[in-house]
């Protein structure tokens, strides 16, 4: 297996994370609050994350915001990943 670093130099990994907890979440405000930062900071990382995959990812709704069938694609993907590296991290 070869990583590719260019990839993943062009993205910060901390903003998957912020992606997974709204994807969970679906709430800006709630998902600032579990990430202890600001609401702003997370909007500022969705955009940033909008950009990156060209999709608007999150559609406010009802109060909500539902994810695009990318984002689930995304979150079906990262999920899995996510939990690995929490795992390695927790039981080095």
């Amino acid at each position: 297996m070869s990583l590719n670093e260019d990839i993943l130099l062009g993205i910060d990994l901390n903003l998957l994370l912020t992606f997974l907890v709204v994807f969970r979440e679906r709430s800006v405000s709630e998902a600032a609050r579990h990430l202890r930062v600001t609401q702003p900071a997370v909007s500022g990382s969705l955009v940033r994350l909008r950009q990156c995959f060209g999709d608007p990812l999150f559609l406010r709704r009802n109060r909500k915001m539902q994810p695009t069938p990318k984002a689930q694609a995304i979150a079906d993907a990262l999920l899995p990943a996510m939990l690995q590296i929490e795992s390695v991290i927790r039981h080095p």
